[in-house]
């Protein structure tokens, strides 16, 4: 096998000089484009959060490692077609963060916003929330829609506001759920989800995380719940929802 790195090439220095190897010798690698890896890079960058989510540390080393050889794809790609090497991408990385942290890197005692600073950085006049991707999924986005807003003052001060305005949407729905009209029981159910959002990131929480461990919690009590009732000869789907809410109860009495 023959490479084109040295021995002094960094870490980064290798997996470019890999993918020039693999992009000069593999038809396949040849021919692949921006669009065509943008799949692969969703799908990594997806694999690696779950391995940093399941906590195992080999994991995570090797979806790092899946995830370099995207972005070093993307980074000799440009370099191909003159718009980016390694060199200009790494120095707007560091412009981006000597702008985005002054107290470190500027002789200045000036106090902003991390959403403040990017919102100066996107220039005069243009909104607070551009520029998110619109493939963010939902929660997610509704995460970081309010933390841009909170960045420039449009933010309560604690967790009591929020917590009223769960209440408040959770009466709308209620309302609107008695008059049976699903569009506006839809609208008034995504207000209600969206006032959660902003009430898990004022109390510190990460609300996609927090749903993840709900769903975990759920799929380990739900199992047990389907192990006693085939232990009582209960047949899921002919069982009433009184007697699986009784191995409910029960599966959650053993803090399962």
């Amino acid at each position: 096998m023959t490479t084109t790195t040295r021995p002094a090439d960094t870490a980064l220095g290798r997996a470019l000089a890999l993918v020039r190897d693999l992009r000069a010798r593999c038809s396949w690698d040849a021919a692949q484009t921006p669009d065509t890896l943008r799949p692969y890079l969703v799908e990594e960058a997806l694999e690696l959060d779950q391995a940093i989510r399941s906590g195992d540390a080999r994991d995570t080393t090797d979806e790092l490692g899946d995830l370099l050889l995207q972005l070093a794809f993307h980074i000799v790609i440009g370099e191909e077609r003159g718009t980016h090497d390694a060199e200009t991408v790494t120095q707007g990385l560091e412009r981006k963060m000597w702008r985005r942290h002054p107290l470190l890197f500027a002789a200045t005692e000036q106090r902003e916003s991390w959403e403040g600073l990017k919102r100066r950085e996107r220039g005069a006049g243009s909104s607070t929330l551009r520029g998110l991707p619109r493939t963010l999924p939902p929660l997610l986005m509704a995460y970081r829609l309010q933390e841009r807003a909170a960045g420039v003052g449009f933010d309560w001060p604690d967790a009591t506001g929020p917590l009223a305005k769960v209440k408040e949407e959770t009466a709308e729905l209620e309302r609107e759920s008695g008059r049976g009209r699903q569009e506006t029981i839809e609208e008034e159910l995504g207000d209600l989800l969206f006032a959660v959002v902003n009430l898990a990131r004022k109390v510190g929480v990460e609300p996609s995380q927090a749903l993840e461990k709900a769903n975990d919690k759920f799929t380990k009590r739900f199992g047990a719940v389907e192990r006693l009732a085939a232990e009582r000869g209960l047949e899921l789907g002919r069982a009433t929802l009184a007697e699986l809410d009784r191995l409910w109860d029960e599966v959650k009495a053993q803090s399962l």
